[in-house]
């Protein structure tokens, strides 16, 4: 079939489209489907594998089930990756030697495409004395920027940008320095953050007690329960992190309460999950299920809608067969529980073409009983299967006594009674991004349509972005069977809202009607407006916890983060690209060069920084950039690098993701020490003069060492280690011989 957009076929074509060295691939989304189908269905015994086969190839058929990106990209491709886009690693202990040996594991889980969740409430407090070294603990953020580092390693070397989830307990000793950390826009870029609040700790808010901060048992300090809900509140105001989850109602409400303990959640934050927990991902996309849209008799197809979930059930349970898992414990814990994560899409478009509005009592009522279909087939699919294929491995009748299996029909709990379950949990509901946006721009998930009409910044290979017109699914078909110039407010139940015209207050409404029929958790933002205030604000998260939330996050326009989607100034509806505007060029301009030293190469390079204040607000931004050395074999890429960066500096707004990529860039030669610190190459050097241009590495004492400005000659010339240095550890162990430089401490060698 055609795609509904160019941006769709874009996103198929580079995200979802299987294009092995040999032979042909995927050459239509078609042949995506066909072979996704065929991956699922080998799972199946061999008499009934092609009847499976088909009713699996049916479903994804017009894209009414999406299964999530790692499945759609990777089954049937014979590829080792893991099909789970959701891990929360092990617990992390509190020593040095099982941090890093689980560091490890987190990075071999993204590198085969798995997003990962930590606690690090395990890991000793900054201060606290690490015994028999006479030293003191530097606490769990600073592993927490090692996490981060390694993530931005793992993402400069594939394809797709890692994901975390870093959690915290409030009462863990360091929960303010936490809080506070994404006021620093350059800290954590690859984490999201969240607070573990236990219902103990509402109740001492709410009666205005003291809240003790504790470390294996031991009181700390003690402080006010008030104070410190301020200070979460005051920097998700600012910073839209960290998140909150209510990690004592996630316990209380889990299927699986009787074999586990959950501490964290996956990055998106659907899934929580204990430790080496694993789940997997599909939604069921609701906006292709609705008859008669925008007519009076629009509804959903509910016998369409059971029938898809029990297929999409026994898909996602063959995936936990065939899937690779990049840990042998994850392997083990996903086969135990066999954990699903059915989902929605698209509920936002459908209720639009039923006429009713986000958030409304009617929209409330529909969104329960939609997915109160999904919830009951679900687990009816889930008992027969169980009943086909045996239950999993640590069922016990004693879920039947779990919230969300006591609330079943008794048709439903009578069927899981005499077959048990086959999967552990079954529905959760997940942010759809690109799968969305290959369904035809259906609305993510539950949320509310963010815009009908707007421009979406697309990351380029090269760290650049560019903007792609898009236009929402209700919207495009409104205009197919009404016409072109068709006035939105005349829809049935003027139903066209949008996240721009929404409050809190129907945010909140959608997500705890949607939680109530949802095993685990969802992934869900409360857009907030940019003037709220912040006592109407932190009532939001207040509110969600008497709601029945699990957990919430919000988003207010802040000075701090920015946005993926823009919205148009104007109600447009092309879908036509729009060139990027970039700031002309001043016929002078002020600037500083900066020289730097790379110990591998005889030539110094010169970098210059060329500043403008276009905005005439006093504040200088860097608009241009030149790199130039006399080591021709430096001409090519610098050269392509300074166009490249000067016509992101040119587009302005915030352009220290500049910096930071170029220091993620690593030498396969091997980098260098300068002045005691290890830069892994001299594009990441680079980046280290324009971070401190901008004002971000200020007061970095190596930094100045190693890169001066060239302005005078007392600073164009840095100190230089000494000619004996090995330039990949550091120690003076370097020789020369045979005509290459060899180091006898660590192996390094270079010959030339």
């Amino acid at each position: 079939m055609a795609f509904d957009s160019p941006l769709a076929g874009e996103i198929w074509s580079s995200k979802y489209r299987f294009r092995p060295v040999d032979g042909e691939g995927d050459q239509t989304v078609e042949a995506t489907w066909d072979r996704v189908a065929t991956a699922l269905a080998e799972a199946e015994p061999a008499k009934t594998r092609a009847r499976w086969r088909t009713r699996f190839r049916e479903a994804l058929e017009g894209y009414r089930f999406l299964p999530a990106g790692r499945i759609l990209a990777g089954a049937g491709t014979g590829r080792s990756v893991t099909l789970f886009n959701c891990f929360v690693m092990g617990t992390v202990p509190d020593d040095l030697d099982g941090i890093f040996q689980h560091l490890r594991e987190a990075a071999v889980t993204m590198q085969q495409g798995g997003g990962v969740g930590m606690d690090f409430s395990t890991v000793r407090p900054s201060g606290a004395p690490v015994r028999g070294v006479g030293a003191e603990a530097s606490g769990p953020l600073s592993f927490m920027d090692v996490w981060d580092s390694m993530c931005r390693t793992i993402m400069s070397a594939g394809q797709r940008r890692g994901a975390m989830m870093g959690c915290l307990r409030i009462d863990h000793p360091d929960i303010e320095a936490f809080i506070n950390a994404k006021r620093e826009a350059t800290r954590f870029r690859n984490f999201n953050l969240s607070v573990l609040v236990p219902d103990a700790f509402m109740t001492a808010l709410d009666a205005g007690a003291d809240w003790p901060l504790v470390f294996n048992g031991e009181v700390r300090r003690t402080v006010p329960a008030a104070d410190l809900w301020d200070r979460l509140m005051r920097a998700t105001y600012d910073a839209a992190e960290p998140g909150v989850i209510f990690i004592d109602r996630v316990n209380a409400t889990n299927n699986l309460a009787h074999c586990e303990v959950i501490s964290a959640s996956n990055p998106c934050g659907e899934q929580m999950l204990p430790p080496y927990g694993a789940c997997l991902l599909g939604s069921i996309n609701l906006a292709r299920l609705v008859s008669a849209p925008f007519e009076a008799g629009a509804a959903m197809d509910e016998a369409e809608l059971g029938a898809l979930t029990r297929t999409a059930v026994r898909m996602l349970d063959n995936v936990i067969d065939i899937s690779r898992f990049p840990l042998p414990a994850q392997q083990a814990e996903a086969r135990a529980k066999r954990r699903l994560g059915l989902g929605v899409t698209g509920l936002a478009d459908a209720l639009i073409f039923c006429g009713a509005r986000y958030g409304e009592d009617q929209a409330v009522a529909l969104t329960e009983r939609w997915l109160g279909v999904i919830r009951r087939e679900a687990y009816r699919a889930s008992a027969e299967l169980a009943a086909e294929k045996g239950p999993f491995p640590l069922y016990d009748p004693i879920m039947l006594e779990q919230p969300n299996l006591a609330g079943l029909d008794p048709e439903t709990r009578e069927l899981i009674a005499r077959h048990g379950l086959r999967n552990g949990c079954l529905t959760s509901i997940a942010p759809t991004g690109t799968t969305s946006l290959l369904a035809g721009n259906v609305s993510s998930g539950i949320e509310p349509v963010f815009a009908f009409a707007y421009k979406r910044k697309v990351l380029q290979p090269d760290g650049s972005k560019r903007e792609e017109a898009v236009e929402d699914y209700a919207l495009s078909l409104w205009h197919r069977l009404r016409g072109p110039d068709a006035p939105l407010d005349s829809a049935p139940g003027n139903a066209f809202v949008s996240a721009q015209t929404l409050t809190p207050e129907h945010h909140l409404r959608m997500q705890a009607a949607a939680q109530t029929q949802i095993d685990s958790s969802i992934s869900k933002t409360i857009n907030c407006p940019e003037d709220i205030p912040f006592d109407a604000f932190s009532h939001v998260y207040r509110q969600g916890y008497r709601m029945g939330c699990k957990g919430l996050t919000t988003y207010r326009p802040n000075a701090i983060t920015g946005s993926v989607l823009s919205v148009e100034p104007t109600p447009a509806v092309s879908t036509a690209p729009t060139a990027p505007v970039l700031t002309p060029r001043p016929v002078r301009l002020e600037g500083a060069t900066y020289k730097v030293r790379w110990p591998l190469d005889e030539h110094a390079v010169y970098v210059t920084i060329n500043d403008s204040d276009d905005e005439g607000d006093g504040k200088r931004r860097p608009l241009e950039i030149f790199v130039n050395s006399k080591n021709m074999a430096h001409y090519a890429w610098t050269l392509a690098l300074t166009r490249m960066i000067s016509a992101v500096f040119r587009r302005g707004g915030d352009v220290s993701f500049v910096a930071e990529e170029l220091k993620a860039v690593f030498d396969p030669g091997g980098g260098a020490w300068i002045e005691g610190r290890y830069t892994p190459s001299l594009p990441a050097a680079i980046g280290g003069v324009i971070e401190r241009h901008l004002g971000l590495a200020a007061g970095d004492a190596a930094a100045d060492a190693e890169i001066a400005p060239a302005a005078t000659e007392a600073t164009a010339t840095p100190v230089r280690p000494s000619p004996s240095a090995c330039p990949r550890c550091g120690t003076p162990g370097l020789v020369r011989k045979e005509g290459c430089d060899s180091c006898l401490d660590c192996g390094y060698s270079r010959c030339g």
